[in-house]
């Protein structure tokens, strides 16, 4: 009987989710800690400290120790993981697990060691890093394992990877760091800018999701906010359109749109052939953006699909890979 189970990671800008092999995805949860300032211990983790964010007194600040999909600091994201390991059952199992981490594919060697030691420090037995496009792949049921090219778009809350896979591997790639947060940056900015009203990360994200969109005309909705008048210092309510976070969105999204141009210029010819064929698969949060595919297919030409439960893909592609673990993984990047 195999005591020691494997486990797979996505470990994100804005959520960390673990796949437990047989078991599927068990956890799903917030990048975000929240910690007492003076003597760094650590209070809550996860959706409670989520829940803080914005809200906490002076003394204890909320976290997010991820940033722009790299890790921002060392110790607060080794605290996260050996909770969440520690939550889904890691330590009471009687060896210790082997795990499979994702990270953007222009991580550089430091940052790979700093996720490497971060998880073995929190009681992996073997640790294994792999591309996130690529997992994203596998896990929107793409086979890349064949001759033939097959695009991602990979929209997470730190970073957008967008690759060319083929023949098990990544052909061309692009990672830039512009995503789900830096989505709400901009709405945030635009409103402080137009309305002189400050808001908050939660309800940038709320128009975002609520009545964003990306395509003009793609949807015409209004939502009431509430932040503080940069004038007079008091709250205020103020009315948004979808028309306005389209305009607050554009630079964000003109940027993923010139990374997805840029990935399929530099693509084989024989690849691009299959990719008229296959269409791009959108995957990550960001794919659930309104109108984003209709954008993109009109924007690169190509059919451009979202995937089924986009959020799980790349935790979901780690899963597939434990299966294989031996066929799939390389040490190293």
């Amino acid at each position: 009987m195999m005591l020691s189970k494997d486990i797979g990671i996505d470990l994100g800008t804005a959520n960390v989710l673990i796949h437990v092999k047989g078991k599927g995805v068990v956890l799903d949860e917030p990048s975000v800690v929240t910690i007492e300032a003076d003597t760094k211990r650590v209070l809550a983790v996860g959706e409670e400290a989520r829940r803080m964010v914005g809200r906490t007194p002076g003394n204890i600040t909320a976290i997010r120790p991820l940033r722009d999909g790299v890790i921002a600091d060392f110790e607060i994201t080794e605290a996260m993981l050996k909770y969440f390991i520690d939550r889904v059952g890691g330590r009471s199992w009687y060896s210790r697990p082997r795990i499979l981490i994702c990270a953007p594919t222009n991580i550089t060697s430091v940052e790979q060691k700093s996720i490497r030691e971060a998880a073995e420090r929190s009681g992996a037995r073997d640790v294994f890093l792999e591309e996130e496009p690529k997992a994203a792949a596998i896990g929107a049921g793409m086979d890349i394992y064949q001759p033939s090219g097959n695009m991602v778009v990979d929209i997470g809350g730190g970073t957008t990877d967008v690759a060319v896979l083929s023949m098990g591997d990544v052909v061309t790639a692009s990672s830039i760091k512009i995503a789900g947060d830096k989505f709400d940056e901009a709405i945030t900015k635009y409103i402080k800018h137009k309305y002189k009203l400050l808001i908050g990360e939660r309800t940038a994200e709320d128009l975002k999701i609520v009545i964003g969109t990306v395509r003009p005309g793609g949807r015409q909705a209004e939502m009431d906010i509430r932040g503080r008048d940069m004038v007079s210092g008091l709250p205020l309510t103020v009315t948004v359109s979808s028309s306005e976070v389209q305009e607050a969105l554009w630079d964000p999204v003109s940027s993923i749109v010139q990374a997805a141009k840029s990935v399929l210029e530099r693509t084989p010819p024989e690849l691009s052939a299959d990719i008229i064929d296959r269409g791009v698969i959108l995957t990550g949060g960001g794919a659930m953006l309104h109108g984003l595919d209709e954008l993109l297919t009109d924007e690169l030409r190509v059919p451009v699909l979202i995937a089924e439960d986009p959020m799980h893909c790349v935790v979901k592609g780690t899963g597939i890979m434990l299966d294989n673990l031996d066929k799939v993984v390389k040490k190293n990047f």
